[in-house]
């Protein structure tokens, strides 16, 4: 896929495909974004180069990685009742990759805190969803954190908290952004994410549908 083209970009950003001699800092990137504990590793990153590396996209900004998203292809339907972050995305290895399959899972999204009012992770998903048109591929999937559920835990189920972030009525720094581009809520997912306490373990199982989508 090489460099991929979006509008408006500074001239020193580039976002293009992950190769296997950037796995290191895009490692150091998840780890500054995450934290060790759900970050992934060099050797996932590796993984994911080497078996889909058209789905491995970076933002580069004067020639230092700064934000990176992943990502695999594969039948949806076919992890409905075990819809779990270890299982659909083979803890971080992607494995289970499907060239045939029919969704883009969006696996994970790290932007560099000091370079957000470059609004990178707009441009990652706009990179992604490109690479769901050009493979024609019928949606991109994500499971999403809601970190900011642990402040209204107490108030509100999950389900309500989502469903008034997804009306505007709050304010969550994933979630609401998800929406913001174009993303439909399908369900939440309890332990999705043991490991994720801000979220509580929760996920939204959030969807794009490929307007240029074409049934073979």
């Amino acid at each position: 896929m090489g460099n991929i083209q979006l509008p408006h970009l500074e001239e020193k950003l580039t976002i293009r495909t992950i190769a296997e001699n950037d796995v290191k800092e895009v490692a150091a990137l998840s780890d500054n974004s995450f934290g060790p504990d759900i970050s992934f590793k060099r050797d996932h990153f590796a993984s994911q180069t080497k078996i889909f590396p058209e789905g491995q996209i970076l933002a580069e900004y004067e020639g230092r990685i700064v934000g990176s998203c992943s990502s695999l292809i594969l039948n949806f339907d076919e992890y409905v009742n075990n819809h779990s972050y270890s299982v659909i995305c083979d803890n971080g290895y992607i494995r289970n990759h499907n060239p045939e399959g029919a969704n883009l899972y969006g696996v994970e999204v790290s932007v560099h805190p000091d370079y957000r009012q470059l609004k990178l992770g707009r441009r990652l998903y706009e990179a992604r969803k490109q690479v769901c048109k050009d493979l024609n591929l019928k949606s991109i999937i994500i499971g999403g954190r809601i970190p900011y559920y642990h402040k209204y835990e107490k108030k509100m189920t999950a389900e309500d908290y989502a469903e008034k972030v997804v009306n505007g009525e709050l304010y969550d720094p994933v979630l609401t952004f998800q929406v913001n581009n174009g993303f439909t809520l399908n369900e939440l997912l309890p332990n999705y994410l043991p490991e994720d306490d801000a979220s509580r373990g929760f996920a939204t199982s959030m969807e794009w549908y490929n307007p240029d989508y074409k049934i073979d």
